[in-house]
């Protein structure tokens, strides 16, 4: 543990030294000052995080088990919240479930390398994205102001009309979602792949296409989400999600919404 917590410290370092000498972030966001809650039980790494992103103007606390990472939380002002998935106490997985039963802050899981089970789980949990370790600071920055960017474009296109399709309505400025007037509680993700699909009805959208609105145009390739996120909104939104009759899938191609 030590071998690897050294090398990502010797990375963050490196990133700290390289990002300050160049022009890949714009002044603006180096003064965000918004909030930034780093929960990791490895002491060594926690401080070599909160010392890199403070450095890219981000006001950051760090807490060490997920129990008091719940607590701080609670007490909310925060933008965006990086959680480490082992952690004592409370798992970084548990801290997102029971976080996204309250509230819809980012959430971005620290997760192992190869690991997809982590991934997976964290998205379907409710997690905005996720980051497999080792990682660099300049990875994890880019990921946080990715998420960041995503919100305010939610918020820019909040006047957008309400829509319905079929018995599905999908109301953007209120972020509400209801199916046969029942209301649905949706991850910010979710809502916005949601969103997208309800936009234009009867469109097939590829995973790629899906995957590129959701992260900002940072995607990675990595399917295989696109398929959770889908499958969580079937879960949701599906009288029977095993025989989907909103989000159908187009073989081949990807998935498109139709009225039901």
């Amino acid at each position: 543990m030590s071998r690897f917590v050294n090398g990502v410290e010797r990375a963050l370092a490196h990133d700290v030294s390289a990002l300050a000498d160049t022009d890949v972030v714009r002044p603006d966001e180096r003064k965000s000052g918004q909030r930034v809650l780093v929960a990791e039980d490895e002491a060594d790494l926690l401080e070599s995080i909160i010392y890199g992103l403070r450095s890219e103007g981000f006001s950051v606390d760090g807490i060490a088990d997920g129990t008091s990472a719940l607590e701080s939380l609670d007490a909310g002002g925060y933008d965006v919240v990086v959680l480490d998935v082992f952690m004592p106490g409370l798992s970084g997985f548990e801290v997102c479930r029971r976080l996204r039963e309250r509230s819809t802050v980012p959430v971005i899981l620290l997760t192992a390398r190869d690991r997809e089970i982590d991934r997976v789980l964290g998205l379907e949990l409710g997690a905005d994205d996720y980051v497999t370790k080792p990682f660099s600071l300049a990875e994890l920055a880019s990921r946080i102001r990715s998420v960041l960017r995503r919100i305010e474009l939610d918020r820019r296109d909040g006047a957008e009309p309400a829509r319905s399709i079929g018995g599905l309505r999908v109301d953007v400025s209120r972020h509400s979602v209801t199916v046969d007037g029942a209301e649905v509680r949706l991850t910010r993700s979710e809502f916005k792949l949601i969103a997208l699909l309800a936009s234009q009805p009867g469109r097939v959208f590829s995973r790629t296409q899906l995957m590129e609105h959701l992260r900002d145009g940072d995607y990675d390739g990595d399917e295989r989400a696109c398929d959770v996120h889908v499958s969580n909104l079937r879960g949701k939104l599906e009288c029977d999600s095993a025989r989907p009759r909103r989000i159908v899938t187009v073989p081949g191609l990807g998935y498109r919404l139709l009225a039901a």
